[in-house]
């Protein structure tokens, strides 16, 4: 694909996103053809190098802020009429109360993931609390005469830190999965935000 193709398809899929956002990543994927170009590069091996349209739209959704999305929808294009006017505000309790819901699902979604992550790591932090007082009070245990209950001490202090040292290996992967589905998640309500648009 040439340059000329990419911008065109690039624009195209970058169409619903603010003017400004839109003409800003242009302006930027141009510069870095030429910059590759200037390496040593063909055009065609220059826009290669960018990787997929579709990377370049998500990359550019993560970036742009919902709330500025929405306002570049909602933004008129042209004077409303009179009509148009009247229609909006006698239907703002019901678009109005969709687009609070909309913001409060945006932020649900951030605070279900987060608190995943912290869950998740508050059990890591628990193991290893539950080792160290197993190793604490096993000592206590064997000074009042009780080996038995001692020892299950110990037992557990060593089960425990074993686990806190394992634990870690999951719980990374898996907070970075939570978070990483989040952004998808918000990047693809975003999406239909931003939709398709003809180009005129």
């Amino acid at each position: 694909m040439n340059r000329t193709v990419f911008m065109t398809v690039l624009r195209s899929a970058l169409s619903g996103l603010p003017d400004e956002e839109v003409v800003e990543r242009l302006a930027f994927y141009d510069e870095a053809i030429d910059d590759r170009m200037e390496e040593g590069l063909t055009e065609e091996e220059a826009v290669a190098d960018l990787g997929p349209i579709n990377k370049i739209v998500s990359q550019a959704l993560a970036d742009v802020p919902l709330i500025k999305i929405v306002k570049e929808k909602v933004t008129p294009k042209r004077s409303r009429s009179a009509l148009e006017i009247v229609l909006l505000v006698l239907g703002s309790p019901i678009w109005l109360s969709l687009l609070i819901a909309l913001f409060a699902i945006v932020i649900s979604i951030y605070a279900v993931f987060f608190s995943l992550v912290i869950s998740l790591w508050a059990i890591e932090l628990s193991v290893a609390a539950s080792s160290l007082s197993g190793f604490v009070l096993a000592p206590i245990r064997f000074a009042q005469g009780h080996m038995l209950p001692g020892l299950a001490m110990i037992s557990i202090g060593l089960v425990c830190a074993g686990l806190a040292i394992l634990l870690p290996f999951v719980i990374k992967p898996l907070s970075r999965g939570f978070l990483k589905l989040g952004k998808r998640i918000v990047i693809w309500i975003k999406s239909l935000f931003v939709g398709k648009e003809k180009q005129q």
